[in-house]
């Protein structure tokens, strides 16, 4: 801008220099056509060169001037096209900045998704790693999933072979209710018979000089009424075989002993000895008999012999009904 300022002045001289000369060089003209005198010739040639010089003068001025506009033109282009880049140059630079933040933003988000990559790197390796652990697991599962389906099979043929003997042993259950009801019902009507006796507290009973009747009065058991504990005998109430058992026990010198009876006829006798005072004797004995509705059985304390009882129902007699006849 400077250089095209000075080329104006410079310009600007010239022109008003060369207008200055161009009137003194018309006025010089205008003296010599009015001096009729003649020149020398050195002076006509020093006009000639003179105007000649004008002349060039004025043309390079015509350049220049035209070099002077042609340049103002350009700088008024360059003028556009510098306020154009100018412009550009602003809109880049906001294109710039906004594009340098968004690159901030973008490596922040970056790294952060280079932070969530590596943290699910990790988690993958840790889910390889139970996975390969749920994989052995469930080959593992597999193989006793296989075993269990053996086995189940295995079960499910026992199961059918047990459901069916399930279904037999039913019928045979079914069969044998109904055999146990019927035996019920039969037992029902069969006559109920057993005693339990003791035989006394009083301690020691003999020896007598004769026999007597052992009447057992400490009745624990009499269903059907059987024993008398008045009497001491034992009344069969239908035909049928019945057992019988006493205990005998002796505490005394001398002989311990118990008779059977049957019907007042005697079918067994047991007795034992002892030789000192206070040391227990003492037998048990069993009978099966074959009785007759109304047939007696009791015991007897033959003379001379002892036996004895107290709380502790040392000595004691019981039977029961086995089956009728």
């Amino acid at each position: 801008m400077r250089v095209v300022a000075g080329l104006l002045l410079l310009l600007l001289g010239l022109c008003g220099s060369g207008a200055q000369g161009e009137a003194g060089g018309l006025g010089e003209v205008a003296e010599i056509n009015q001096n009729p005198d003649p020149k020398h010739p050195a002076e006509e040639s020093t006009q000639q060169s003179t105007k000649q010089i004008t002349c060039d003068v004025w043309t390079e001025l015509r350049a220049l001037r035209d070099m002077v506009v042609e340049q103002k033109v350009h700088m008024e282009l360059l003028q556009r096209e510098n306020s154009v880049q100018a412009t550009e140059l602003v809109s880049l630079e906001s294109r710039l900045t906004s594009s340098e933040s968004k690159t901030r933003d973008l490596e922040k988000e970056n790294a952060d998704l280079q932070t969530r990559l590596s943290s699910s790197e990790s988690r993958i390796d840790q889910l390889e790693t139970e996975n390969a652990v749920q994989a052995t697991e469930l080959t593992s599962l597999g193989s006793r999933l296989t075993a269990t389906e053996s086995k189940t099979s295995d079960l499910e043929k026992e199961n059918a072979d047990l459901q069916t003997r399930l279904s037999s042993s039913e019928s045979e259950l079914l069969i044998s209710k109904s055999r146990i009801d019927q035996l019920e019902r039969e037992n029902a009507e069969k006559p109920k018979v057993a005693f339990y006796t003791a035989l006394t507290d009083a301690g020691n009973l003999g020896p007598y000089n004769t026999a007597i009747t052992l009447k057992y009065s400490k009745v624990f058991t009499n269903i059907g009424k059987a024993y008398n504990p008045s009497t001491g005998f034992f009344t069969a109430p239908v035909k049928g075989v019945y057992n019988l058992q006493f205990t005998v026990f002796g505490y005394h010198v001398g002989y311990t002993g118990v008779q059977v009876y049957k019907n007042n006829q005697r079918i067994m006798y047991n007795s034992e000895k002892s030789s000192e005072n206070y040391v227990p004797e003492y037998f048990t004995k069993s009978l099966v008999l074959e009785l007759t509705a109304g047939d007696e059985i009791h015991l007897v304390l033959p003379s001379g012999d002892s036996i004895y009882d107290d709380r502790d129902n040392f000595s004691t007699f019981s039977g029961s009904l086995l089956f009728t006849l």
